[in-house]
């Protein structure tokens, strides 16, 4: 992929977050609180994981 075709999409999708984040600030924030829900719980489970490995 080409420097220029990158930056274009680069541009593209923060002109779009930005657009959503400005149109629907409330669905945006929950789409963030879920993300990093899975995120949290993606994280416990690995840690889990590395505790039974060593228990």
């Amino acid at each position: 992929m080409s420097p220029q075709i990158k930056k274009i999409l680069l541009v593209g999708v923060v002109a779009l977050v930005l657009f959503l984040l400005i149109t629907q600030p409330t669905q945006s924030a929950e789409a963030v609180q879920t993300a990093l829900g899975w995120l949290r719980d993606g994280a416990e489970a690995i840690v889990t994981f590395v505790k039974s490995l060593f228990a």
